[in-house]
């Protein structure tokens, strides 16, 4: 069968509430649609009457609440079964050799169609019902939804009415916050129509409303009293005003009076005004340098006329420093937002910037600081810098010396009063290269700084003894003091200010006496004279300075260095004593505590070849000479001609040994270069044959110790 024929048999459907063509034209004749002879069609057309006419109209969904769907299943099972038979037979009639348009296949063919318009149909109705279970199914959770929200409603609803009920459970009433009298002293002290005892005491909110009554006629008469010392206050102000006018006005006069009594106070050295100047300025200083001040200002007026205090910076960075904390913040914080905004313009700073910004603030010093003066009696002054470092909790100093006359003129003692080590060992091992604060050292570690050795030079020195003066004690390996504070630095500053006045006046006679040392001239003081014979051949020829890594290259200090005897911080110098031929070096170590620690000689003789100590007795005892008896070479207290004696002692021993030992050697007077003109009892003693280097005065003659 041709497909054009098919499609003219095919009937055509409109689904719509208004008909089928096959229902109009049934309008149209007025009878019943007569279903063609065959099998049943599944969707039969039902009728429905209006009340104007009679009208024929299919409309499935009515039909699908009438039908059963597993009736419908059963027919859709057993529609594909006859399908698949009736597929089966044209199957059968086409390999059994019929035609394509024989009758049979051709009936086959119709009820296949038959067959297909009942799946659609049963498609159609399974559509049909899916879309009703899915709106069924919509329709079930928006009542769902609503009912969920009420059920929302009604539990927000039980919860505001939780809260409302707990606030008025936690409700406290003002009057809980009032502190009453008690109930004894309330029935005592309060008049009874308003206690009410007869009501109150059974009654408890009956005794708090009297109770409050009480109170407030308690108040009431308290405000009385409060408004008649309001009263009283407001006459004493104005009293006080007019008092404080009266003194005002006598503040032009009294300065007045003050500038003119500054002459008067000068001549008397009483000076009051300057003295209330320094006090005003020192309630900003830091309280170690505050009690440095008032210790050092004290024992100026006790036991020092000449030591003068002052205090030297900026007044006004140091008032801002010690303000309340709060400004501080608040003025930290404006400044940290000004800087936000800077570092926002300009480029950002690199790592070693910021940890040398670190650096700088860690040592920072305060702004105030204080100045010691110590005057000596020929008119030189040791100024005395101290400074405070706020972060490190430690005291600096520097120094520095003025002198009346000129002492530029021996090179050799450029070290002498130079700042950086005058004041070294001014205390046994006080060196002053090191923080004596043991929590700076993790303090140090943080910004990367590994020794303050480095910074001294700039910050001053912190020696032991500038902490101690200014109350500071920490703890170290040795023995620590139970003082602190004032009675700290009172216990050590009389001999401190004894030692500095020692060290300076020691100074400056090893200045004079260096001069004249490298003039080739002995300075020898009239009360030393009686420690040597009147003449003396051996004389001083050179005097040098030398540094520590020169007198460690001489061979013949070797014992001095591995014995331990000698530092980085003693002075160095080089003596030549001549005599003829012969020729005698001298290494001589100063201790920055001389004279109270004597200078240590190390000699090597060149005179018929090069001897020292180490390899000659009598050099040995020439070196014992010098270094040993301090009693006979100190001279007058406090010793300041130690050291001259010592070169003056060298050079008679240089003589000793040259004249004993010709004749020594020759067994005659002895050659004329060393002619005998010192008188020896024995010119020899002992196995080692030491010669006689000690004078005896007045006698004259040299023996044997």
């Amino acid at each position: 069968m041709s497909s054009d024929a098919v499609k003219k048999r095919k009937p055509k459907f409109i689904r719509n509430e208004a008909g089928t063509p096959e229902t109009k034209r049934g309008r149209a004749e007025g009878d019943q649609v007569t279903h063609p002879a065959g099998p049943r069609l599944i969707g039969q057309r039902k009728l429905i009457t209006t009340k104007n006419q009679d009208v024929r109209v299919y409309n499935e969904e009515v039909e699908l609440e009438d039908r059963d769907p597993q009736q419908d299943y059963m027919l859709y099972k057993d529609t594909c079964a006859d399908l698949a038979k009736l597929m089966a037979e044209i199957q059968e009639l086409k390999s059994g050799g019929a035609k394509v348009g024989c009758v049979e296949i051709e009936e086959r063919h119709r009820q296949c169609s038959i067959h297909f318009i009942t799946l659609k149909k049963l498609n159609r109705l399974a559509h049909m019902r899916l879309k009703k279970g899915r709106d069924q199914t919509h329709e079930a959770k928006q009542r769902v939804d609503v009912l969920h929200l009420q059920l929302q409603n009604l539990l927000y609803e039980v919860m505001h009415l939780q809260k409302e009920i707990s606030k008025c459970l936690e409700f406290k009433s003002q009057h809980e916050e009032i502190e009453l009298v008690s109930e004894e002293e309330f029935f005592q002290e309060a008049p009874s129509e308003i206690s009410r005892p007869h009501v109150t005491r059974d009654d408890q909110h009956q005794l708090t409303l009297a109770r409050l009554d009480w109170e407030l006629e308690q108040r009431k008469r308290l405000a009385e009293q409060y408004k008649m010392s309001l009263a009283k206050k407001e006459k004493i102000q104005k009293a006080i005003e007019q008092k404080r006018e009266y003194l005002s006005s006598l503040q032009p006069g009294l300065h007045n009076i003050m500038q003119a009594s500054i002459p008067v106070q000068e001549y008397l050295s009483m000076p009051f005004e300057q003295m209330q100047k320094q006090a005003e300025v020192a309630r900003h200083l830091p309280p170690a340098l505050y009690v440095l001040m008032v210790q050092a200002a004290a024992y100026g007026q006790a036991c020092d006329k000449t030591l003068s205090v002052n205090i030297s910076g900026d007044v006004d960075e140091a008032k801002a420093l010690s303000r309340r904390p709060e400004d501080s913040q608040d003025d930290e914080s404006d400044s940290d937002a000004e800087e936000e905004q800077q570092n926002t313009k300009r480029r950002r700073a690199t790592v070693g910037v910021q940890l040398e910004d670190k650096r700088k603030e860690m040592l920072r010093r305060h702004p105030l600081s204080l100045c010691v003066d110590l005057k000596c009696k020929d008119g030189s002054i040791l100024h005395l810098f101290f400074y405070y470092l706020m972060n490190l909790n430690i005291l600096t100093v520097k120094t520095k010396v003025s002198t009346a006359v000129d002492l530029s003129g021996a090179v050799s003692a450029g070290e002498l009063l130079n700042s950086e080590s005058l004041l070294n060992c001014l205390y046994a091992s006080d060196h002053g290269k090191e923080t004596p604060n043991p929590v700076n050292r993790y303090q140090f570690d943080k910004v990367g700084i590994t020794t303050f050795a480095d910074y001294v030079s700039d910050l001053g020195h912190p020696y032991v003894w500038v902490q101690k003066l200014g109350g500071l004690q920490f703890s170290s390996n040795g023995a620590q003091s139970e003082l602190s504070g004032s009675a700290l630095s009172a216990s050590h500053m009389e001999r401190t200010m004894k030692l500095l006045r020692g060290r300076l006046q020691a100074r400056l006679a090893l200045h004079k006496q260096f001069s004249s040392l490298e003039h080739s001239i002995i300075p020898v003081s009239s009360e030393c004279q009686n420690l040597f014979p009147a003449k003396v051949v051996s004389g001083l020829t050179c005097w040098t300075m030398m540094s520590y890594q020169e007198f460690t290259e001489l061979g013949f200090v070797q014992h001095v260095l591995k014995a331990g005897l000698v530092c980085e911080t003693d002075l160095f110098f080089m003596a030549v004593v001549e005599r003829g031929t012969a020729r005698l070096l001298a290494a001589v170590v100063v201790n920055p505590r001389y004279p109270e620690v004597m200078p240590l000689f190390s000699l090597s003789l060149h005179w018929k070849g090069e001897r020292s100590g180490r390899t000659e007795d009598n050099l040995r005892a020439m070196e014992s000479e010098v270094n040993v008896f301090r009693a006979e070479l100190q001279g007058p207290r406090p010793g300041l001609q130690l050291l001259t004696n010592q070169i003056q002692r060298l050079c008679v021993c240089l003589d000793v040994y040259l004249e004993t030992e010709s004749q020594v050697c020759d067994g005659s007077e002895g050659p004329k270069e060393f002619p005998r003109e010192k008188m020896c009892l024995r010119t020899a003693r002992g196995p080692s044959r030491l010669k006689p280097f000690k004078y005896n005065h007045p006698q004259g003659f040299f023996s044997h110790r």
